[in-house]
């Protein structure tokens, strides 16, 4: 019977963020299907040119999502039931724009965002340009946790380590963005007035971690 040993191995990585994801959301209601659609494309309009005055193509703001659907209220009748109401159409667009980090460019890009009237929701992600680096990072350093901690094992049991058996690893999505959040509802006014009164900010690094599991032969 072949002895072996199962041994977890551990990645991490640590890296600064050098890519910004900026999400947008648009939304228009309107009793009127058309008008509904009409006033979300005057948003998206207003939102490619205001990116267009800092530099970007129209083309580099992305559809991530687009919905229509119908809206209705709950509303008491005369007799005091509920009854579900139609009061329109809703059509909405999930939008990203993403570039490299740079306080400057990032408090410009927001600038011309907030001096427009689509006044979109936001949310910004700092990240890395290229997460598939890190990716592989993590499974070498998974993987050279996990052949020190069985040649450690084997060492104190007074056993030597083998050949490799077999290797199990989950591809699961490695979320490499940083916790670093930045809350923009209150400074919408202080942006659209001046890119002078935004913050300069420094995002926490991005911590990454990966495992994956390894079993070896005892001979």
């Amino acid at each position: 019977m072949t002895r072996t040993i199962t041994v977890k191995g551990v990645g991490t990585a640590t890296v600064k963020p050098d890519f910004v994801i900026l999400s947008l959301s648009v939304e228009a209601r309107n009793e009127d299907y058309e008008k509904a659609m009409q006033e979300a494309a005057h948003k998206i309009e207003t939102l490619q040119t205001a990116i267009q005055t800092v530099g970007y193509d129209k083309t580099d703001l992305k559809t991530t999502n687009f919905n229509v659907r119908t809206d209705y209220e709950s509303k008491k009748d005369r007799n005091g039931n509920y009854r579900s109401v139609f009061v329109g159409y809703v059509c909405s667009y999930r939008l990203t724009l993403s570039f490299d980090f740079e306080n400057t460019r990032l408090s410009r890009t927001l600038t011309a965002i907030a001096a427009r009237e689509a006044n979109p929701e936001m949310r910004i992600d700092f990240t890395v340009k290229n997460p598939a680096e890190i990716n592989e990072a993590l499974l070498r350093s998974a993987t050279e946790n996990a052949k020190r901690k069985a040649e450690i094992l084997c060492s104190a049991s007074g056993e030597t380590l083998g050949s490799l058996l077999t290797i199990d690893y989950n591809w699961g999505e490695i979320n490499v963005v940083s916790q670093t959040r930045y809350d923009l509802d209150e400074c919408m006014p202080m942006m659209a007035a001046s890119e002078k009164c935004m913050p300069e900010i420094e995002p926490d690094d991005i911590n990454a971690s990966d495992t994956a599991t390894f079993v070896w032969e005892i001979s």
